[in-house]
């Protein structure tokens, strides 16, 4: 076994499998590609990676597979799926995904193509492991796949403890030995055991404190729908699509600094738009909430036009309605499983919580912003109120 030293676990011991996996230049590329992406321009010593993360997720399963008692060729497809999680993920990782997907209908955990043809491959193939089968587990298509991919997953324990260790944001600290320890197989399901409801809600409390200090932070949504819609000028105007996926965080930077210097040079020395409109959901129309990517661009050139500022002065970010996917993990309560929404009240606090915290965003060059500001108002029938001079 090849020990690796890690900030949050310790000692991380890989089997053979791993330690070869690792070596691939697809399992290397994650050591560029930052885990919290712009959030770093906010929390400065957020530098880890997803190459880190994927080894405490490979650390978690093998664990939770141990206390299942789950073995042999099953569990070698488990723990090569969790190290292998995230090698679909494109330059600056969630930031781009959503472009990913609208040009390749293709989302960061399908990762078929990744596997057929490459070292990754071979290195399976040479321990008679099946690509397709370890694919499958990391997007969470099989049974034991929701340990890689699902509301009690170890991505998301690995993630939370990670994020708050290198962020100093104490909010994601949880118990992630219990939760490991406490997981059970039933019916094709993983649940948690009698008795860990409150187990359940330290991790749905955890990602929604999370999400409004940390991955939801206005410095950082600025800074990535401004990544956003550089990313798709680059696509449509310099660099192939291909060549975009498989780039890295630094390979991004430098093209954009080149192909559109009057957003890249900007997110590279930090020189952000600043917040014209931070509107809560009950100031917003439900058109408005649901606005698709077509719909906010198109709304960036009206307002654009209205404020007599260039399109690319604006951004319209409109983040999809709050949600809480963990609510739906699985707890024994009573000798019966139930989701968490049906057994903690803290959800519903939660979910109105998240409600309450959900923000519109239109983003400007703080020299247009008071324009932009009074054009959106307009465009988007919103109350004086929403403006903001932060």
């Amino acid at each position: 076994m090849t020990a690796v030293k890690d900030s949050v676990h310790d000692y991380i011991s890989l089997d053979p499998v791993a330690a070869e996996l690792v070596d691939t230049p697809e399992f290397q590329r994650l050591r560029h590609i930052k885990q919290l992406s712009t959030v770093r321009l906010v929390y400065p010593s957020a530098s880890h990676t997803r190459f880190e993360h994927s080894l405490g997720v490979y650390h978690l399963a093998s664990r939770a597979l141990s206390h299942l008692e789950i073995d042999g060729d099953r569990a070698a497809h488990v723990r090569a799926a969790a190290l292998l999680h995230d090698i679909g993920h494109g330059p600056y990782g969630h930031q781009t995904e959503d472009l990913i997907r609208r040009r390749t209908g293709r989302d960061h955990d399908e990762i078929h193509h990744l596997l057929d043809g490459t070292a990754v491959g071979d290195v399976l193939d040479a321990h008679g492991l099946d690509s397709s089968r370890v694919a499958a587990l990391v997007a969470g298509d099989s049974g034991l796949g929701q340990l890689v991919s699902g509301e009690l997953d170890v991505d998301r324990m690995d993630y939370l403890v990670r994020d708050a260790h290198h962020t100093g944001v104490p909010y994601g600290t949880i118990d992630h030995g219990r939760l490991v320890r406490e997981l059970r197989y039933r019916d094709g399901k993983v649940v948690l055991a009698e008795g860990n409801v409150q187990t359940a809600e330290s991790l749905l409390l955890a990602r929604a404190l999370m999400n409004g200090t940390v991955y939801r932070h206005h410095v950082s949504r600025i800074a990535g729908a401004m990544l956003e819609r550089a990313s798709e000028r680059l696509v449509d105007d310099a660099v192939s699509l291909d060549e975009f996926v498989r780039m890295a965080d630094h390979d991004l930077l430098v093209a954009l600094d080149e192909h559109v210097p009057e957003l890249g040079h900007r997110i590279e020395c930090r020189n952000l738009y600043k917040r014209a409109v931070w509107a809560p959901i009950d100031a917003v129309s439900a058109d408005v909430v649901e606005l698709d990517f077509e719909a906010s661009r198109a709304a960036e050139r009206e307002i654009a036009d209205v404020a007599g500022v260039s399109p690319m002065s604006v951004i319209v970010d409109a983040p999809s309605r709050p949600r809480i996917k963990e609510s739906r993990s699985r707890v024994v309560v009573d000798g019966v499983v139930r989701r968490l929404e049906d057994a903690s009240e803290l959800v519903g606090a939660l979910r109105a919580a998240e409600r309450i915290q959900w923000r519109l965003g239109v983003y400007a060059p703080e020299t247009v912003r008071d324009d932009v500001a009074a054009a959106a108002i307009d465009v988007l029938d919103l109350p004086t109120r929403v403006t903001t001079h932060v």
